[in-house]
């Protein structure tokens, strides 16, 4: 190999590991220097060096950890199983999960807003109309006893309207909607017949006077507690026999109290007849699943 010097470059005493052979050149890539950050920014870190984070100061987020956007305030990953078990927002009843529940809600809100702002005339002909009395169901049954379940008693905010959307939807998610709209069609009719037909004989009887047999009777209540009954069976037995204890001495206490003694009877009436559909529930039980609650 023949090496070359440039005569300039030894003359003014170029060392000879500067020399190098003819026709090789090195190459050299000019790499930018970084560009400071600006002033009040931390510069911005790759989340794939670790070391690159422990020096800005920063601590990786733990395996299961969420970090909120806003605040930039982490979550353990406890919490967030923990949020994932108990799923609060399956308490409420929703189109693709729970559609019959979701749709006899939107049914009742309608007719409560309607009692609540039509006028009070039309309101109380409707109510009558859809009364489950002796009279009417001497005539026309089917008609009444729909009709008399799209009314809540109390209006939008009573007792019976919060249980009907807590409880209908966590038994629909067990055992789908048929047959939740089974169960409550069954504690409705059957705690009706129960209370209206008795009333009925004692005025034949000569008992009650003729007037009992337009009773105002309506609502959702004796539906609401045949599924309460019916939910119980499916809990364990600690909630189970805690939710029969709790509303079974509310209905207990109504019926002491003997404000509406027929109503009261017809609610523990109700709450039996779900008792009793604990071996058919327990059956129709969804296997564990995405619908399943």
């Amino acid at each position: 190999m023949t090496v070359e010097a440039d005569e300039a470059g030894v003359s003014s005493g170029t060392p000879p590991e500067a020399l190098r052979p003819v026709g090789e050149r090195e190459s050299y890539q000019l790499r930018p220097e970084p560009s400071p950050a600006p002033p009040g920014r931390s510069p911005q870190l790759l989340d794939a060096i670790p070391a690159q984070a422990a020096a800005a100061g920063a601590v990786p987020a733990a395996a299961g950890e969420r970090t909120s956007p806003e605040t930039g305030e982490r979550t353990s990953p406890e919490a967030v199983s923990l949020l994932r078990r108990m799923r609060p927002w399956r308490l409420l009843p929703t189109p693709a999960g729970t559609p019959f529940t979701f749709t006899y809600a939107a049914v009742l809100v309608g007719t409560s807003l309607f009692a609540l702002f039509a006028d009070p005339g039309v309101v109380a002909s409707a109510l009558r109309g859809s009364s489950t009395d002796v009279a009417h169901l001497a005539h026309t049954p089917v008609f009444v006893l729909v009709a008399s379940a799209l009314w809540i008693a109390g209006g939008i905010t009573s007792p019976f309207a919060i249980c009907f959307l807590v409880v209908l939807t966590a038994l629909e998610r067990r055992i789908g909607g048929r047959r939740t709209a089974g169960v409550f069609v069954l504690g409705h009719i059957v705690a009706t017949l129960a209370t209206e037909v008795p009333v009925g004989l004692s005025v034949m009887a000569g008992h009650l006077p003729e007037s009992s047999l337009h009773r105002l009777d309506y609502g959702i209540s004796f539906g609401v507690a045949a599924s309460i009954g019916a939910l119980a069976g499916l809990l364990t037995p600690w909630p189970r026999w805690t939710v029969l204890a709790v509303f079974g001495g509310i209905l207990v206490e109504d019926l002491i109290e003997f404000t509406d003694p027929m109503t009261s009877w017809g609610h523990l009436m109700a709450l039996a007849i779900g008792v009793g559909t604990w071996p058919l529930v327990r059956r129709w039980r969804r296997a564990p699943g995405p619908s399943a609650a």
